[in-house]
């Protein structure tokens, strides 16, 4: 996989300028890039040492994780339901989904393989042992996990159809004026940043159904429904709207006075019908008490959240 995006700071070790640009790669997994020559400076290999320069183009080269570099790993699983084709997992803020460059051993395929061994779809491959959709590292909430390849591809068909019904909890920056709304704008790869998804005219239509549960001054509750599943995509419409989700470092959301890493957006609603027994499932978890904390601290004082 191939990143490319212009740098905007000049002077900065180039391994620390992307540990910085990469959320959850540590230094040392940077440095490891840099120094296999993954990472060109204006088409030029350069060294962990290299002090960036305003303007030129850096382009970073991740190679995917071989399938037998997968470990399983030992970890405790929330999970909020379970039967014989499916499981659905509450996964904790924090927690990459899949292996990736900086994360190989710490991903909840990893506990996946541990918990379930090989009792797991492999219809995305074995990188991605029953993974038919994903949340990322630093949202928490419901992701749905597929036991059997028959279940995976009727899952799979039912996401594409936005059939699957997926809900989130977001504290998003500033006073949003309407009580509720849609967004339906187009998402795509930001041009001048690859880490990054954007608002753009050939992107693919992205829709975000909202509702304001609760107003703080500078901070406001807010419910949404996806419709459409793009990468970032709550996070992408939202900073489109001037309202980024706060502690959201790659798209504008973080505030001194709020100590928070990673975006606070929860998944805490998941509906579907059961892929084998054609029943309607409906799933709720509470909230984080990291997002509780700072609900809290931020004034909210309106009880349980429905």
């Amino acid at each position: 996989m191939i990143s490319e995006f212009s740098s905007d700071r000049s002077g900065i070790r180039l391994d620390v300028f992307l540990s910085d640009k990469l959320p959850g790669s540590s230094r040392t997994a940077v440095s490891a890039l840099i120094k296999a020559g993954n990472v060109t400076c204006n088409g030029i290999v350069c060294k962990p040492s290299y002090k960036t320069v305003v303007g030129e183009v850096i382009s970073i080269d991740i190679p995917e994780p071989e399938a037998s570099d997968i470990k399983p790993m030992k970890s405790s699983l929330d999970i909020a339901f379970e039967d014989e084709w499916i499981t659905v997992i509450n996964k904790p803020r924090g927690m990459v989904v899949h292996p990736a460059p900086g994360h190989r051993d710490d991903t909840l395929v990893n506990a996946l393989l541990y918990h379930y061994k090989d009792d797991l779809s492999d219809v995305n491959g074995k990188l991605r042992p029953g993974i038919v959709h994903r949340i990322d590292k630093d949202t928490s909430g419901l992701l749905l996990i597929v036991k059997k390849n028959e279940a995976h591809l009727k899952i799979a068909e039912a996401i594409a159809k936005h059939e699957v019904a997926r809900s989130y909890y977001a504290i998003c920056c500033g006073t949003i004026s309407e009580t509720e709304g849609t967004i339906d704008l187009p998402v795509g790869r930001d041009p001048s940043n690859r880490l990054r998804n954007t608002v753009i005219r050939d992107g693919k239509r992205a829709v975000t159904h909202f509702k304001v549960i609760d107003r703080f001054g500078k901070y406001s509750l807010v419910r949404l429904q996806l419709e459409t599943g793009r990468t970032h995509q709550i996070r992408v419409h939202m900073a489109h709207i001037g309202h980024p989700v706060l502690g959201d470092q790659l798209y504008g959301g973080l505030r001194k006075d709020i100590p928070v890493k990673g975006q606070l957006l929860h998944a805490y609603r998941l509906g579907f019908r059961h892929p084998v027994l054609n029943s309607d499932i409906i799933i709720e978890v509470p909230l984080p008490d990291d997002f509780k904390s700072i609900l809290e601290g931020i004034g909210y004082k309106n009880g349980e959240i429905k």
